[in-house]
């Protein structure tokens, strides 16, 4: 199936990104890394900032900085152009989240390139973390595992760190951290084609959230129960990308609201087809 691609803008924006045409007002942040390392679409702050940590947040400036990624000509989906994180980033990346996500409901869209076996330094790897805080206080994320051969790849969904683990059991010693987990064990990420990674969720302001991931397309499984609610500062907000990452990540893309099966195999569909 053929999507219009048509050239319009948000902020004064543009894009001509492979985003299907019924999907287009819902959408709230794009970086397609096409026109470099800047948002093509942004209902906030379209710049990517950069620090040596997400602890003084005060110090980030816009731009790569000191991370060691590039945007690589030809690279990306479909052929455009990508973000290549060369070696493991240890630094601070990010996206302001103020206006370009929200708690009550929504979407996260990327594709990925990287052999996990291969690519990745020993430990945890965050290839999208959204938070204002750490992983496990008001957070949405993804990761590879760092102990299993093959490494597993998470879906990790967390509320107010002292509403569910209020003495802050570390996660090895927690199981209601490995219950909330979406887990694949066998994950099919490859440097020799592009992986698309979607993850909806609602009800997270609410105290009822739900969440689920998506691979290529299909749904995997639904983090569910998610009681404790999320308490987002908006000027501290950040989609956060390539933490302890090595590897392409393209096509970021974030949603107004929890996208349907269909639509999240439309959005898979009009990227591998380009």
């Amino acid at each position: 199936m053929r999507w219009l691609i048509a050239v319009f803008t948000i902020s004064g924006v543009l894009t001509g990104a492979p985003i299907p045409a019924s999907l287009r007002p819902n959408l709230l942040f794009h970086a397609s890394f096409d026109k470099g390392v800047d948002a093509d679409v942004a209902r906030g702050d379209a710049k990517i900032h950069s620090a040596p940590d997400f602890k003084p947040e005060a110090s980030a400036k816009p731009g790569l900085g000191d991370v060691d990624a590039v945007i690589e000509k030809g690279a990306g989906v479909g052929g455009s152009d990508a973000l290549r994180f060369r070696s493991k980033n240890t630094r601070a990346l990010f996206f302001r989240g103020d206006r370009n996500i929200k708690p009550s409901a929504g979407t996260i869209s990327f594709w990925m390139r990287l052999d996990p076996e291969k690519d990745l330094a020993p430990g945890f790897s965050d290839p999208i973390q959204v938070t204002d805080k750490t992983y496990n206080d008001s957070a949405i994320w993804v990761d590879f595992s760092k102990d299993e051969k093959p490494r597993h790849f998470r879906l990790g969904v967390f509320g107010r760190l002292k509403d569910w683990n209020p003495s802050d059991t570390p996660p090895d010693k927690n199981p209601d951290f490995l219950r909330r987990l979406v887990v694949i064990e066998r994950p099919s990420f490859s440097n020799n084609h592009w992986t698309h990674v979607a993850i909806t969720w609602t009800g997270l302001d609410a105290g009822g959230g739900k969440a689920a991931l998506y691979v290529d397309g299909k749904p995997v499984s639904t983090a569910k129960e998610i009681r404790e609610r999320f308490e987002w500062e908006p000027a501290r907000l950040g989609i956060r990308l390539g933490l302890s990452y090595t590897g392409l990540m393209d096509e970021v893309a974030v949603f107004d609201r929890a996208l349907s099966d269909s639509e999240i195999g439309a959005l898979h569909g009009a990227g591998s087809g380009r």
